[in-house]
């Protein structure tokens, strides 16, 4: 049998920090983005009103679940949802995810839990047992229930080397981007990645000043509370040895810059940053990426995941789709 627990804001951070990662990394979808770190960081500088996390526990008092949502006029959302986070879910292991559902929606039926007329879940990927459970607990409760792709996030699976990988491009691409390697090395050019020793928050800070002069639309989106989750996060990965923040520099001036997450035998490229203006002439974020795929395989990584996005330059590296869901619940 299992008992919920609600806890709320960061009192569930607090509570719950001794077992969170352990339960996450046994986790049905187990990504950087259910980490205790990165759902701390979110909450605390981009969350919005109050947050209810319901732990699910078993009879002996082991943690089973976590559920980490808000409500905004009377919908529930996970916790992180939706702009910065690439994958969310029920933080459960897959033999446990039916009966961790039910724990939770008990939970959400009971008059602890905020009002709420429906749940509108985010970035759900499409091998979650939530898209076969939620459904099935919806219609046995009365509630509807939809669900739509959300967005896709293109991947790479990784070959055993890097000679493989650029065989298995488009002839055209294959081209190119050994084109634009060879010139790379004529030019005086440094890939590096940062580490323990390095001044972290300027390291960040150099990241997301090439951050915003990408885009316009990205300069746009980077407001002081990102600009913290960013710190925060780069803090924790560091520290778990799972950050990979890599720059290549031309001349000593830094050109282009990748925010990378190292876990779980996936390189997750949570962002980029690119000056535009300098060093066009040599597709400096083109090299960084493609040096990155081949230290991923050096590093015997399985797999490269850009996160979501179609953005073309993604398949010119040979990138697949993988679907991510949206999934609705509404009471009538």
């Amino acid at each position: 049998m299992l008992t919920t627990e609600l806890l709320h804001n960061m009192d569930a951070f607090v509570r719950l920090g001794d077992e969170w990662d352990a339960l996450a990394g046994r986790g049905m979808t187990d990504t950087p983005f259910q980490t205790w770190a990165y759902q701390r960081a979110w909450w605390r500088h981009l969350g919005p009103g109050d947050l209810h996390t319901i732990a699910v526990r078993r009879e002996t008092g082991g943690l089973a679940g976590i559920a980490s949502l808000y409500v905004v006029d009377g919908v529930i959302y996970f916790n992180g949802c939706v702009e910065e986070t690439d994958y969310l879910d029920l933080i459960a292991p897959a033999a446990d995810a039916a009966a961790v559902w039910a724990a939770v929606m008990d939970c959400l039926h009971s008059e602890a839990f905020p009002a709420w007329q429906g749940m509108d879940l985010c970035n759900v990927p499409a091998e979650s047992p939530t898209r076969t459970i939620l459904p099935q607990l919806a219609a046995s409760r009365g509630l509807s229930f939809s669900t739509q792709v959300h967005e896709v996030c293109p991947v790479i699976e990784l070959p055993d080397s890097f000679d493989a990988y650029l065989e298995s491009l488009d002839k055209k691409q294959r081209h190119e981007l050994r084109r634009k390697l060879r010139r790379a090395e004529g030019a005086e050019v440094d890939v590096y990645t940062v580490g323990v020793n390095a001044d972290l928050t300027a390291e960040v800070d150099d990241f997301l000043a090439l951050l915003q002069k990408s885009t316009p639309e990205k300069q746009a989106w980077l407001n002081e509370a990102r600009r913290a989750v960013f710190q925060e996060a780069a803090a924790a990965g560091m520290a778990a040895n799972t950050l990979q923040l890599l720059f290549l520099s031309i001349e000593g001036q830094k050109a282009a810059a990748l925010f990378n997450f190292a876990y779980k035998n996936r390189i997750w490229v949570y962002n980029s940053g690119l000056d535009p203006n300098n060093f066009s002439w040599l597709s400096a974020g083109v090299v960084l990426t493609a040096r990155a795929i081949e230290q991923a395989i050096a590093q015997g990584f399985s797999t490269f995941d850009f996160l979501r996005g179609s953005e073309e330059y993604k398949y010119r590296f040979g990138a697949k789709d993988t679907l991510i869901y949206r999934l609705h619940v509404q009471r009538d």
